[in-house]
């Protein structure tokens, strides 16, 4: 059995989430998702919801088998546990192949690593990143209350 393990900060999901896992559960048998601890998200800003809420959203989805919360301090230590034969990375994450390949090495964790592939846009004004369903809804509901006011 092929086990692979997809990261990630999973803010507010979206289709390019949900397109990076079904991709990354095409390299194997088994997709494993690990779910970014605020604290480990520095190239970004922190995330809005909790980590637990972000796990069970990633859990829910059909492509994952199951869905970890990432460790506090070592991001690393999950892919010591779970020992995959791939990871995957998203197509746009910051991550560098070689960098993570390396650090798995030095660890000596046998996996390869690859990334996935976009996901072209379907509809007209499709978001597809966080960010940018985060600044449209600033522009658009940005000073209103709950109530609208």
């Amino acid at each position: 059995m092929t086990r692979v393990v997809a990261q990630g900060t999973f803010d507010l999901l979206h289709p390019g989430h949900v397109h990076y896992l079904e991709d990354a559960a095409t390299y194997g048998d088994e997709l494993h998702a690990i779910v970014a601890r605020r604290a480990n998200v520095t190239h970004k800003p922190a995330p809005i919801l909790c980590a637990e809420q972000r796990r069970d959203m990633v859990a829910a989805l059909d492509a994952v088998d199951e869905a970890h919360l990432g460790h506090p301090e070592d991001v690393f230590v999950p892919i010591e546990r779970l020992d995959p034969d791939v990871i995957v990375l998203g197509f746009d994450q910051h991550h560098d192949e070689a960098d993570i390949a390396d650090a798995l090495a030095q660890r000596g964790i046998d996996c390869r690593v690859e990334r996935a592939s976009a996901r072209d846009p379907r509809y007209e004004d499709e978001l597809l990143s966080s960010g940018d369903i985060v600044d449209r809804v600033l522009w658009e509901r940005g000073g209103a209350g709950s109530d609208g006011t």
